[in-house]
């Protein structure tokens, strides 16, 4: 491992701690990247033979050649050992060292790329493939980090510290792909420090260092504002008629998740098994969500319904056994850019974008509680379910038109004390008394 340390060892003394005789211990001092830490060896010297410049014995001193030979010997030691634990990639700090001359128990020391590796194998049970997907781009991008930043393929664990946050978030926002993709905005810079987070946070647990690197460190979101189909937007997806087979099948997928709120993933997973008969005796959806397993009920409108019924029959659904034919997610984003182009929605076309439908223009915007909404769309917040839920200027307009009718409704008062009844005029006589 590659890493860029100042190392040295020196020795003092304590005056103030010389005995009786004027005798006091010599101290090696250990400095690793401006850390110390001093260990008293178990020889004594003279005070007044101390040369404080040179960090040795005066040489007209009569043990000076015996005591300096000592202390090179300490120093050689020491080196040695450092030397030892860089080629081994070891974490070095003073106290390492002074445990490994001292003769203590040593504890092992980590490195990020050994953090990262550990963090892929507990998390790899919990977490879904498309998500442990994502921290494999985090660490894709802290490796390139290091490398043309830090000139390094890997650093200690306790040298994540705030600095290195801020200049991991300052390469993340000012790197440019290379590639087609576009550069990072500022809420994709957060996901990947909160990746990063959640491993240091791991290793702090784990004893592996004993301070949280992102303690003074604040995360800034700016909010997005994620698009919806209008109704009329909606119809227009709806009933255009595609040339292609395959604009009809994704424009079809994409409009049964307006439908249900499905997100892409648990569309291509749909079976018949999760098509049941509701409580109301209609049929309903029942699955667990692939990314947070929660338990998903949805009953299905009539629109859904129909969809189902014209791929009931189709051949490569019915290979895999799933409720609609399979593709990739690659493919699906394709080919809705192109929906949308050939329909004249400048919107960009997403799964996305369906969930945020269903939840505003076909739940919330036909008064559909909140409470609803979020069971079916399989949150485990009500807060979740709130950042869909957008107050149309359709729905504001037909909930103050009642009320104007409410107002307009109400007979006229007369102003002034005319309106008020003659037992409050009695009573408010009586307090004047």
């Amino acid at each position: 491992m590659k890493t860029s340390q100042s190392f040295g060892v020196n020795f003092t003394i304590k005056k103030q701690k010389a005995n009786k005789d004027g005798r006091t211990n010599v101290y090696a001092c250990i400095i690793v990247n401006k850390e110390k830490c001093f260990i008293a060896l178990k020889h004594q010297v003279e005070v007044e033979s101390w040369d404080y410049g040179r960090g040795s014995v005066k040489v007209k001193a009569l043990d000076a050649k015996e005591t300096n030979a000592y202390l090179e010997e300490v120093k050689f030691t020491i080196t040695t050992y450092y030397q030892q634990l860089q080629i081994a990639g070891k974490e070095i700090s003073p106290q390492l060292l002074k445990s490994h001359f001292l003769g203590e128990a040593i504890e092992e020391t980590y490195n990020l790329s050994k953090l990262m590796d550990y963090h892929h194998e507990v998390a790899s049970a919990a977490l879904t493939w498309s998500t442990l997907k994502h921290y494999a781009v985090t660490r894709r991008y802290l490796e390139k980090f290091l490398k043309e930043k830090r000139k390094t393929s890997d650093i200690h664990i306790h040298e994540i510290d705030y600095k290195f946050i801020i200049d991991f978030e300052t390469y993340l926002r000012n790197h440019k792909p290379a590639d087609h993709f576009q550069p990072l905005n500022n809420n994709g810079v957060m996901k990947h420090l909160i990746r990063l987070r959640k491993m240091t946070t791991l290793a702090f647990k784990l004893q592996w260092i004993n301070k949280d690197p992102f303690k003074s460190y604040k995360f800034r979101y700016k909010k997005v504002e994620t698009a919806f189909l209008s109704t009329a937007e909606l119809a227009l997806i709806q009933n255009h008629e595609f040339a292609s087979d395959s604009l009809i099948m994704i424009r079809d997928l994409f409009v049964y998740a307006c439908y249900t709120g499905l997100s892409f993933v648990d569309l291509m997973n749909l079976t018949e098994r999760n098509v049941v008969n509701g409580e109301d005796g209609g049929k309903w959806l029942k699955l667990f969500r692939q990314k947070s397993n929660e338990a998903t009920n949805i009953p299905l409108l009539a629109p859904a319904l129909a969809l189902m019924e014209k791929y009931k029959d189709n051949p490569r659904a019915n290979y895999l056994g799933t409720v609609f034919p399979t593709i990739t997610n690659q493919k699906v984003n394709m080919h809705l850019k192109e929906v949308a182009k050939i329909i004249g929605i400048k919107k960009k076309l997403t799964f996305g974008v369906a969930r945020h439908t269903f939840a505003t223009t076909i739940t919330l915007a036909n008064n559909v509680p909140i409470e609803t909404v979020s069971k079916m769309m399989g949150h485990t917040k009500i807060a979740t379910t709130q950042i869909y839920a957008r107050v149309l200027l359709k729905k504001i307009s037909e909930d103050m038109s009642m009320l104007k009718e409410k107002f307009e409704q109400q007979p006229k008062r007369a102003a002034g004390r005319k309106g008020v009844p003659k037992n409050h005029l009695k009573r408010v006589s009586q307090w004047d008394q």
